[in-house]
């Protein structure tokens, strides 16, 4: 079985090469940006940066609405025109249960947390005005979007904790370390946003930004640095499902106007929350069951993607 199905992942593999398979979501995308606190007027300046350059990035590339976007920040008052509020525990738990009544499914939500972080398992933090939440808080706010796709960005010192605590269906988690004991200034943030605000990280160059594009691309970034500063790596990113990652991007392409594709892309769509919740499900399937459906979703996503195409879609 094992056997067969590895030749059936190749085949598909090239199925969808030939078919230039591509997810395509009927999405809106939603975006959460936390930049917390500087602590000393070099990082303060540093996070805020990187928040303005998020939210521009939001709005202009991804086709974010203005009431589907909000960045909470340390000082409101340093970019008043774009920062919503005060980055306080209670401010983004409003913002997710605000978030949570504008969402549909099949849409995506981008939370970007900025900033120093301690690693504590389920207690990791990200360090904000007044109380700090921690990982379980965000854990219990993201629970309400089990029917979107939710990216959560935590670029900060000693974030591996995150990955952990935060990972689930439908999610992708990136931290910018790979344990909670990589303590030093992290730099993955910077080069996160670089990649996003500019189309290097667009590695196939397709016009459309996966986030495991962004991901690898602020991941080689960092060690260019520290190479070209002859200095010892002392962060390693990592990504909680590269596959999930590499299938889903900030921005979907324009929807199609032909009801042909529009259904074809609905119904892959229903396959890939199918698979989701499959790989849920792994532990509680006998290995053989559990082979026999994941072979069955990957064949039809596969047709479907290649419906899609010569429909005259973009899968």
């Amino acid at each position: 079985m094992r056997c067969r199905l590895g030749c059936v992942l190749s085949a598909l593999a090239l199925l969808l090469a030939a078919a230039g398979a591509r997810p395509l979501h009927a999405q809106r995308t939603h975006a959460l940006i936390i930049t917390g606190l500087g602590g000393e007027p070099a990082y303060a300046a540093a996070f805020a940066r990187q928040g303005a350059a998020l939210h521009d990035v939001a709005r202009t590339q991804w086709r974010v609405a203005d009431s589907s976007l909000v960045w909470l920040a340390e000082d409101p008052a340093r970019d008043a025109r774009r920062i919503a509020g005060r980055a306080t525990k209670e401010a983004v738990a409003d913002a997710f249960v605000a978030l949570s009544r504008r969402v549909a499914p099949g849409d995506v939500l981008v939370v970007v947390l900025v900033g120093h972080g301690s690693g504590e398992g389920k207690a990791s933090r990200v360090n904000l005005p007044g109380a700090d939440p921690t990982a379980v808080d965000y854990a219990a706010w993201l629970s309400g979007f089990a029917r979107q796709t939710v990216v959560v960005i935590v670029a900060a010192s000693a974030s591996g904790d995150f990955v952990p605590a935060l990972a689930g269906p439908g999610r992708v988690v990136v931290a910018a370390t790979r344990t909670a004991f990589e303590r030093n200034e992290s730099r993955f943030g910077d080069q996160f946003v670089k990649g996003l605000a500019s189309a290097e990280a667009d590695a196939d160059k397709d016009g459309r930004l996966t986030v495991l594009e962004s991901f690898e691309y602020a991941r080689r970034e960092v060690a260019k640095l520290y190479e070209t500063e002859r200095r010892l790596l002392t962060e390693h990113a990592i990504v909680s499902d590269s596959v999930l990652a590499s299938r889903t991007v900030y921005a979907a392409a324009a929807a199609s106007g032909d009801p042909r594709v529009v259904a074809l892309v609905a119904e892959r769509k229903a396959l890939e929350e199918e698979l989701e919740r499959l790989r849920a499900r792994k532990a509680q399937l006998a290995p053989d069951a559990y082979e026999a459906e994941l072979e069955r979703l990957l064949v039809a996503i596969a047709e479907k993607s290649a419906a899609i195409r010569a429909a005259g879609g973009r899968p």
